[in-house]
């Protein structure tokens, strides 16, 4: 006899923790982890900018299950390609799962996206190019509460990708406020992943020296 797999939950119900929640949860995980996404920019500057649809943060695969039992009051769903999957308590995201949604039966509300990284404890590697890697020390930076962040640049690389109309207010918001080494870092990925990207020449405008006034 099987057992039937519980319903998915509405996708749109969505109440994401904020950082400080999820770090508060995640006190006593001693593994590698870092708020990702637009939370991770608002980490950065060190203010909320906008509303946050959901809470991403990384962790790698074979530290889930630590990760799971630190937020074991969550209902948990492997997520991909639009399709979503129960994760019971003791079965593990299999290897081409890369996203993982958590969901508060009680509050009937999504949580945290939890993203599985490649690289190591002490490597952190660009998942969609694996020849982008660099120390995990400089990659994850830290808010002043203590709460691990990704460093802007990348965070924007990421959403270079898919560039939605959030993806470029961030990118617009966050720009000024990077500093010349973050914005070489950007620069030089966004080269050589997107060539052709609108951010470049945006980056370019703001880098070039002012004209003479006649």
């Amino acid at each position: 006899m099987t057992t039937a797999q519980p319903l998915v939950p509405d996708q749109e119900q969505w109440q994401p923790w904020t950082p400080e929640e999820l770090a508060t949860f995640l006190s006593s995980v001693n593994r590698p982890w870092c708020v990702v996404g637009g939370w991770a920019l608002d980490l950065w500057l060190g203010q909320q900018t906008r509303n946050h649809s959901d809470l991403e943060f990384t962790v790698l695969r074979a530290d889930f299950v630590f990760f799971r039992q630190a937020l074991n009051d969550l209902d948990f769903y492997a997520v991909k390609d639009g399709t979503f999957q129960f994760l019971s308590a003791t079965c593990l995201p299999a290897e081409d799962i890369f996203q993982i949604w958590g969901y508060d039966s009680t509050a009937q509300a999504w949580r945290v996206d939890v993203m599985i990284e490649p690289g190591s404890s002490d490597s952190w590697t660009y998942k969609r190019d694996p020849s982008i890697a660099y120390p995990r020390s400089d990659m994850v930076l830290r808010s002043t509460a203590g709460i691990p962040y990704l460093r802007p640049a990348a965070v924007l690389l990421f959403k270079a990708r898919h560039t939605r109309a959030k993806d470029r207010s961030d990118f617009a918001m966050a720009l000024p406020q990077m500093s010349g080494q973050e914005r070489v870092w950007l620069v030089r990925h966004l080269t050589l992943l997107h060539p052709e990207h609108e951010w470049l020449d945006a980056e370019r405008a703001l880098s070039a020296p002012p004209t003479a006034q006649g």
